[in-house]
């Protein structure tokens, strides 16, 4: 394809929330293929800059992720320029900004007026479709994929209060749909059977009010320590040496990166029971799915006293996701999608 792709996102390189990495991946993966895409930043750029900017850029077709936050500029510059916009529904949008009263609006305003939409897993179409229906044959499902850049060799190990006892690690933003307190009481319970069990929790600060009700609740427990955001070339580094990765999120956009980054690195996985974690996590064969802490509580102990069942699940996990979410196969996809619209342009 040999026209111009704009690319929108909410927030770019170097940030290391879920919409950067897979934007900043697509990007890198449509250049390769010879592409001329450019990413803005809408948290970097200001709106009459980012619009003077892409105008000047005069693409062909403008992709835009986020139908709330990034959807209503994209939808305007797209107008303007009488050019299609491919939209890409995240998590947020779908089960959340959707269905919300003073943003549903909006989103669906965004839909109605894109030339196609993108999500990462069926279960999110379906979730769309009921409540826009004429939105439908828009509709196109893109798996997203894994793609590590060359790692920090220099990364240390991560630091343990404890020694080297096992390690569970909770890679996300660190905001209520995540659900970063769910772990502490199960784990508080466990940490009595297994000398030195630490959890460690990676990823930025995204809400204020769950950060402090987190840092407070880990205060008192010398087992649990918060690291911060972790730079993404060093998280396969920190995905290495974790025993068990964790999912506690109440919903996610189809697929999380960290638990396809964690499969993808041959890593035990326990994530809750929805619809996002169950597009990657199959039980009992590439991970354990929970329903509540009680649930938490039996499955990590299950994997944690078993290093041959966590060797035996993240090699099931790693063999999933060359065989089903690979670059490759992710952008075919969004390529498809384009040589669609713009062909669909030329009839007009």
């Amino acid at each position: 394809m040999d026209a111009r792709v704009a690319l929108l996102t909410p927030f770019g390189f170097p940030s290391v929330r879920g919409n950067a990495i897979t934007v900043e991946r697509i990007a890198r993966g449509l250049r390769a293929r010879g592409v001329e895409a450019r990413l803005w930043d809408l948290s970097a750029t200001a709106e009459p800059v980012l619009t003077e900017e892409v105008e000047g850029f005069r693409p062909a077709l403008i992709h835009a992720f986020h139908a709330y936050r990034v959807g209503p500029l994209g939808l305007r510059l797209a107008r303007r320029a009488e050019i299609p916009l491919v939209m890409t529904m995240t998590g947020t949008d779908a089960n959340h900004d959707l269905f919300d009263p003073p943003r549903a609006a909006t989103v669906r305003r965004v839909l109605e007026g894109a030339a196609a939409v993108t999500v990462f897993h069926q279960s999110l179409a379906d979730r769309i479709t009921p409540a826009l229906p004429d939105v439908a044959g828009k509709l196109t499902v893109v798996p997203q994929s894994v793609r590590f850049e060359q790692g920090d060799a220099s990364a240390p190990e991560p630091r343990r209060a404890s020694g080297a006892g096992p390690l569970l690690l909770f890679p996300a933003g660190i905001r209520m749909v995540k659900n970063p307190l769910l772990p502490l009481d199960p784990v508080e319970r466990l940490v009595g059977r297994y000398p030195g069990l630490e959890l460690h929790y990676a990823g930025p600060v995204l809400d204020a009010d769950q950060a402090e009700a987190l840092f407070e609740a880990i205060a008192g427990r010398p087992w649990a320590r918060y690291l911060g955001a972790v730079p993404h070339r060093r998280m396969p580094r920190l995905l290495e040496h974790a025993d068990v990765v964790l999912n506690c999120s109440i919903s996610e956009g189809g697929m999380a990166n960290s638990v396809l980054e964690a499969l993808a690195l041959g890593r035990a996985v326990l994530a809750s029971d929805i619809e996002g974690n169950r597009s990657l996590v199959e039980e009992g064969v590439t991970g354990f799915l929970f329903a509540g802490p009680e649930e938490f509580f039996v499955k990590c102990d299950r994997l944690l006293a078993d290093p041959d069942l966590r060797s035996r699940l993240g090699a099931a996990g790693r063999e999933r996701v060359r065989a089903r979410f690979t670059t490759e196969r992710e952008l075919d996809g969004y390529l498809a999608v384009y040589a669609h619209v713009m062909a669909a342009l030329r009839r007009a």
